[in-house]
């Protein structure tokens, strides 16, 4: 995967012109410009032309505006309009125009496109493997990003950029993300995931890491009628002794309900949790010459 992602950056690189024009079509846009009510004059950097920039310099090594110009002026050279001047201005001033909503709307549609091609030979065993995952971003440092979107605590003001905390969930076929969320620096990526679990659909096996190995939220997840696999939480413990063996480093185990409330669930959600669940625990171990063998607990949880 990750030498298909370079080998693609790559063309793109080595291109001319704006080559994100064929995968991210004018209609599309235009169609996502209507349902958004967005109005704007007709002039040298419009939304197409500014966008299909804007999606090419994020992906280039080169990812100055200059070198965004340059790819304008390739593209603009076939056809009889005035050729801009080499000046990054006006290209900023219309990249600052482009609204959040559309770009939102665009990102949905690209994930939906691509998910329509996916036929049952691409999928594992007829299901659809999506991913979910927590990061962080940085952004310009204005006002209003800071108010926002704080800087960490920890940096005196000033001295750093407003950080922005997503929450992502992508499909293991076709490496689009299909879900986001953004929130401040300081949001655990389980609250996250919770706002994220709407977009899946019956039969969806969903992975994650140990952060999400939550109890209440593998019970929520199974009763959308998926398969959840995640990481094996570093708060519980790992035992052979403990559990149905059922195969080579392979076992079931009985969860029980925790004791108390989280923080991050109310009563009622609390009441509602059955009072234990049945996890398959899976071991496997990663073994590096020179290297401390290290073993890894993967959960597996499935509604019967």
């Amino acid at each position: 995967m990750t030498l298909q992602v370079q080998i693609l950056k790559d063309k793109f690189n080595q291109s001319l012109g704006l080559p994100f024009k064929e995968l991210l079509p004018e209609s599309a846009i235009k169609l996502a410009i209507s349902e958004v009510k967005i109005k704007y004059k007709k002039r040298l950097f419009d939304p197409f032309i500014t966008l299909w920039a804007f999606l090419s310099q994020v992906l280039d090594s080169d990812k100055t505006c200059h070198n965004a110009v340059s790819k304008i002026i390739a593209h603009l050279a076939g056809s009889d309009v005035e050729i801009p001047s080499s000046d990054t201005s006006a290209y900023c001033q219309a990249r600052a125009r482009l609204p959040e909503k559309l770009l939102e709307k665009l990102f949905n549609y690209s994930a939906q496109k691509l998910e329509e091609k996916v036929t049952q030979e691409h999928l594992w065993c007829g299901r659809n493997i999506l991913v979910i995952d927590g990061s962080t971003v940085s952004m310009p440092d204005t006002v209003e990003n800071q108010k926002e979107y704080p800087q960490p605590s920890t940096q005196k003001d000033g001295c750093g950029f407003p950080i922005a905390k997503i929450g992502v969930i992508f499909s293991l076929v076709t490496g689009a993300a299909v879900a986001l969320c953004i929130d401040v620096l300081n949001t655990h990526d389980i609250k996250l995931a919770r706002r994220l679990y709407g977009f899946l659909k019956p039969n969806d096996v969903l992975l994650g890491d140990r952060a999400f190995c939550a109890y209440a939220d593998m019970v929520t997840i199974t009763k959308l009628g998926c398969d959840v696999i995640f990481r094996k939480h570093q708060s519980r413990t790992t035992t052979m002794r403990k559990g149905k063996i059922v195969g080579n480093c392979d076992k079931s185990v009985t969860w029980s309900k925790p004791k108390s409330c989280p923080s991050c669930l109310n009563k009622d959600e609390f009441d509602a949790l059955p009072p234990s669940i049945t996890v398959r625990e899976i071991y496997y171990y990663i073994v590096i010459p020179g290297f401390r063998t290290q073993q890894v607990s993967l959960q597996h949880l499935r509604l019967l």
